[in-house]
């Protein structure tokens, strides 16, 4: 957690560097919903993980004491096999997150973009509950607890980078490490690259298990999922392919099936739920973006909610400690119900831009009462200004153009 923390500051200026050349080349990679949800999924997620991830250090220094065969010293050397180590199983990780349904169930948040950048990269799931499994041989050949989350940490900070359009091949890097064109592959859904390139940081192990595939210059890719989201609410893109696994096994009539449904093969549905609820699935040729088009007045509004979101989620992670447990619920209710707010509005709903009046009068309270301190007076003032961006916001709320009008082609894209 410590260094993903220290990271956040190059992650964001990064980001800023990327959009900064998207806007000069006019290369259109960049959308502000899209790149929104990233965020406020990336923001979910880490919130998630300060307590969830207890769970799975928990069981790992215990099995550690328990079946260890002896620990490894804090050798330089020692550090630079458990790197190595650890990406051979996060691949195995990887891979089964693709593979197994109830695995991809979690996984398939970072794989929801439309867009590829390095908001992206951010776009990471609230429910991987299974992964710790994988990586308890380490703690069987001595591998310490510190260790494990300190190369974790770092392998995950390396695949940050490699979410960009921005970067074409870097020659004998293809064959060693993970870069922006074979990670470009893993987050395509075109059917030649379905199921490739799992590494994290080495790619090494794609080639040694066969699901390596270089990018192809004749087939361009087409970055999303099949089963699109077609929302930019962040907590459905964390709970849409559970409840069609909820679904498929609660219809199916076969309890073997029901329990396949969820640890069978990613895209296996029962044949009775498949013919009383057949999925159709339409060709990449007509794949169109999910783009509603809202006006410029309520996307900045947007866009100055989701600052404030990532203030307050900021000020949560690095305060964690000195927060009381009334206040840490305060926090964490207005980051959630702002990303998912905001994800309502982008999608077009009057509803949730309506709802926004009451929220910005509330949840200011509910931070002074809670005696959060100044930050609460800070969060109030922002409200203030949020309350006139609101008025404008609402009154262009009726300008509307139709859903999935983004084309795929290299032609800029409108920000708003």
């Amino acid at each position: 957690m410590t260094v993903i923390l220290f990271a956040i500051p190059l992650f964001f200026l990064l980001i800023g560097i990327e959009l900064y050349a998207d806007c000069k080349k006019k290369t259109g990679y960049y959308r502000t919903n899209d790149a929104i949800t990233s965020l406020s999924a990336g923001v979910l997620s880490r919130i998630v993980a300060i307590g969830h991830q207890l769970i799975p250090f928990t069981i790992y220094a215990l099995f550690f004491d328990a079946v260890a065969m002896f620990e490894l010293p804090q050798a330089w050397w020692v550090w630079v096999i458990a790197f190595v180590a650890y990406d051979f199983f996060y691949y195995w990780n990887h891979r089964l997150g693709h593979e197994m349904s109830i695995l991809w169930a979690a996984h398939v948040v970072h794989h929801s973009s439309e867009d590829y950048n390095l908001t992206t990269a951010l776009r990471q799931t609230s429910g991987a509950v299974f992964s710790w499994i994988f990586y308890l041989p380490l703690a069987l050949v001595g591998f310490t607890l510190e260790m494990i989350i300190t190369v974790g940490a770092l392998n995950l900070v390396y695949q940050f980078w490699v979410h960009t359009q921005h970067i074409t091949t870097l020659g004998w890097m293809e064959k060693v490490f993970v870069t922006p064109s074979n990670h470009r592959v893993h987050h395509a859904q075109n059917r030649i690259y379905i199921d490739k390139n799992y590494g994290g940081v080495f790619i090494l192990w794609d080639r040694l298990f066969s699901t390596y595939m270089p990018e192809k210059k004749e087939e361009p890719v087409v970055f999303g999922i099949r089963g699109a989201l077609k929302s930019f609410n962040p907590l459905w893109a964390n709970l849409q392919i559970y409840s069609q696994l909820a679904k498929d096994s609660y219809y199916t009539r076969s309890w073997t099936d029901k329990f396949r449904v969820w640890f069978g093969r990613t895209g296996w549905r029962p044949a009775d739920v498949s013919e009383r609820f057949p999925k159709e699935k339409l060709p990449l040729s007509n794949f169109r973006k999910y783009h509603p088009h809202i006006h410029k007045s309520v996307t900045r509004y947007s866009l100055l909610q989701h600052v404030i979101m990532l203030g307050a989620a900021l000020y949560f992670l690095l305060n964690l400690d000195s927060l009381s447990g009334m206040q840490q619920m305060a926090i964490v209710l207005t980051v959630v119900v702002m990303s998912i707010q905001n994800g309502f509005i982008l999608s077009q709903s009057k509803l949730a831009l309506a709802l926004e009046g009451p929220r910005l009068l509330m949840f200011p309270l509910l931070w002074i009462a809670s005696g959060i301190g100044i930050a609460a007076w800070c969060f109030a003032l922002s409200s203030v200004v949020g309350l006139v961006m609101l008025l404008f916001a609402v009154r262009y709320s009726n300008y509307r153009r139709p859903i999935e009008e983004v084309r795929l082609s290299t032609e800029p894209e409108n920000l708003a």
